[in-house]
């Protein structure tokens, strides 16, 4: 039989079947979890509407807030388009839970590139003490924070399981440490989150997951009520706190967008464990496997060569539903040490959640390949990166 690019991703497919499986019973676990949640907080066409000025009375806003927080299984959460990334919830999170002189430790070790730029300016700035590695662990620590997903890193993603053992760790070096957990690629790719195993807080971005590829922006932080107020203090103002900023007629589209989560990211899993299959098959490395449990929706494949990576992303935008004329170069871009190349022919600019790649521009040139609203979308551009590689 003729091997053509066809052929390979049929031949992938059947091999992905029992995996595909779970991911669908995590999907349909999590859509009911979803609606469940919808349900017992009372959601009504009426938390559509929303206000102007200081959002004091935006009820959609309250009921996004406690939508959250009923999920997630905490005692509060905020949901906010004024958080404007994930980078910017993280920060008001740590910090809000931080005070002048306070210790700071990155138990995962050092973590995303636009966060290390974060922690590096609480140094300077507040007289943060910032620390690295587990070992770093004391009875002085104030936060201690673990990222979920890879980064920018040659490594899996962090399972529940291994969190979970991160957080017990925590409990007997720092036992009045505060626990966060950078959750960003994460959210309802396993049946649970990092806050129903002993997270005090964790925040992601509504451009990933949680925002079901439909919400124009925005963040959430989740958590116990006094650690979500203090952070919310760190974005409006002490005194004003959780309960300032309006929606501006995004409501809707935040509650939609949530719904709509689990099944977009089972989507997004299933097209990536299909780029390991066929990419590992095609000689190139490839983290995770193809068959195993995914705890982001993120495929990194290294390619050794920064021709090949830039090309891989030049395939990317091409085949992609928006700005698909134009080719990504490597650029500077705040908060990177290095150039990073970005395709994403996305519908809401920057979002993860829809198909795109980006890497930093050094050895050994990684693209980190992620997200995808739609299974077909995805298994087509595969097949067309494929007749060049």
């Amino acid at each position: 039989m003729l091997i053509t690019e066809e052929n390979l991703i049929l031949s992938a497919e059947k091999e992905l079947k029992e995996t595909w499986e779970k991911f669908e019973e995590i999907r349909n676990h999590n859509q009911i979890k979803v609606l469940k949640a919808f349900q017992a907080v009372g959601i009504q066409n009426v938390h559509y509407g929303w206000v102007t000025g200081y959002g004091y009375d935006d009820l959609g806003k309250d009921k996004l807030d406690e939508l959250f927080a009923t999920c997630f299984n905490t005692e509060a959460a905020i949901v906010r388009n004024q958080l404007v990334s994930g980078t910017h919830a993280i920060s008001c999170a740590v910090l809000g839970n931080l005070s002048s002189g306070d210790e700071l430790v990155a138990v995962t070790g050092k973590p995303y590139d636009t966060l290390n730029s974060v922690f590096q300016s609480f140094q300077k700035k507040y007289k943060i003490k910032y620390l690295e590695g587990k070992d770093k662990l004391s009875t002085s620590t104030k936060v201690a924070l673990i990222q979920r997903s890879r980064g920018y890193e040659w490594r899996d993603s962090y399972t529940l399981t291994h969190i979970k053992t991160l957080i017990q760790e925590i409990r007997l070096k720092s036992p009045s440490a505060v626990i966060f957990v950078d959750n960003c690629y994460g959210e309802f790719t396993q049946k649970l989150e990092p806050t129903d195993i002993g997270a005090d807080i964790m925040a992601g971005s509504l451009i990933k997951n949680p925002g079901g590829g439909i919400v124009a922006a925005g963040a959430y932080i989740a958590g116990k009520k006094s650690c979500v107020e203090a952070a919310a203090d760190v974005l409006t103002a002490p005194g004003i706190g959780i309960h300032g900023g309006c929606n501006f007629d995004q409501n809707r589209l935040m509650l939609q967008g949530f719904f709509l989560a689990p099944s977009v990211v089972c989507e997004a899993l299933k097209g990536m464990s299909l780029a390991a299959k066929v990419f590992s098959d095609a000689g190139l490395e490839t983290i995770p496997a193809y068959s195993a449990d995914r705890n982001d929706v993120i495929q990194a494949i290294k390619f050794n060569d920064p021709e090949k990576l830039i090309k891989f992303c030049e395939l990317v935008q091409k085949n992609s539903p928006v700005n698909s004329m134009f080719s990504p170069i490597p650029a500077d871009i705040s908060g990177y040490p290095d150039q990073v190349i970005m395709a994403s022919g996305s519908f809401v600019e920057g979002s993860s959640i829809e198909l795109s790649v980006d890497g930093p521009m050094r050895p050994p040139y990684i693209a980190y390949f992620q997200g995808g609203l739609s299974y077909a979308h995805t298994r087509y551009v595969i097949s067309e990166i494929l007749k060049h590689f």
